[in-house]
């Protein structure tokens, strides 16, 4: 059998440049496709369908601070830059957001749910269920009985983990955590809503929680031997390795001038 003959050059480059021809004129009507659609009316964003909470925040609220923000049709919108102007929306903690065929934006919102105060009491900052901090306006709090949490910068989840392991341990001698704070050295100090003052001590969540489990445990016993209530607590401090001192309203350890110059 006689083998093929090569193709002329010629002919190759013909088919060559047949198949460039080819390329090209359906990347040209790619592209006037896409110019196409990039300019037709019918793909420019006609609304936003919001999702999600929207408790503090209605869905036209929304859509009225945040369509000015939005530049682009349905192709050609920043859908990052989209997701950034929803969650700018105050009490707005995340927002996914997605193309919705042929010209809508379709947004999932998640809001904070405020669980305590942040701060001074001159500050509007709140802290959110995860711990984090975020500003809003107070005045749309709608609980009056939220604790104030305090401490350094960036350890507002760890004071929540706190607040949240040890409240519970004084609410069973009917007590509350009005404010916890957390120094910078690492020492937590609680104020009561009856307004005692209690000195944790240093330590994780295990070594606080111990002390104070050991304190609310006999607390109601040493009150009671001085015929008083466990709110007539004034301060305590659990920093001592073998127990606590505590301050009760009403009783004193000092002895009267008078028994002092009796028992000389």
């Amino acid at each position: 059998m006689s083998e093929p003959l090569p193709v002329p050059f010629d002919v190759r480059l013909m088919n060559a440049t047949a198949t460039a021809v080819f390329v090209a004129c359906a990347f040209a009507g790619l592209a006037a496709v896409a110019w196409w659609a990039l300019r037709h009316p019918a793909f420019a964003l006609g609304g936003i369908t919001v999702h999600g909470d929207t408790a503090r925040n209605s869905a036209v609220t929304l859509r009225a601070n945040v369509a000015p923000r939005l530049s682009g049709n349905f192709f050609t919108v920043d859908l990052a830059s989209a997701r950034s102007a929803f969650e700018t929306v105050p009490w707005v903690r995340r927002a996914v957001v997605r193309r919705e065929f042929p010209n809508r934006l379709s947004v999932t919102l998640q809001e904070h749910h405020a669980v305590a105060y942040w701060g001074p009491e001159s500050e509007s900052r709140l802290v959110n269920s995860f711990g984090e901090v975020f500003e809003a306006n107070i005045g749309d709090v709608e609980q009056d009985d939220l604790p104030r949490l305090d401490g350094p910068s960036g350890q507002s989840a760890e004071v929540l983990e706190m607040y949240r392991a040890i409240e519970p341990l004084f609410e069973s001698i009917d007590l509350s955590i009005e404010t916890l704070h957390l120094s910078s050295r690492g020492g937590w100090r609680a104020e009561l809503d009856s307004g005692a003052e209690i000195e944790l001590g240093r330590g994780d969540v295990a070594e606080v929680s111990a002390r104070t489990t050991q304190f609310v445990r006999t607390l109601t016993q040493v009150t009671s031997r001085y015929g008083r209530r466990v709110d007539t607590l004034e301060s305590a401090d659990l920093r001592h390795a073998q127990g606590y001192a505590v301050r009760i309203r009403g009783v004193t350890t000092v002895m009267p001038p008078q028994q002092q110059q009796q028992k000389r």
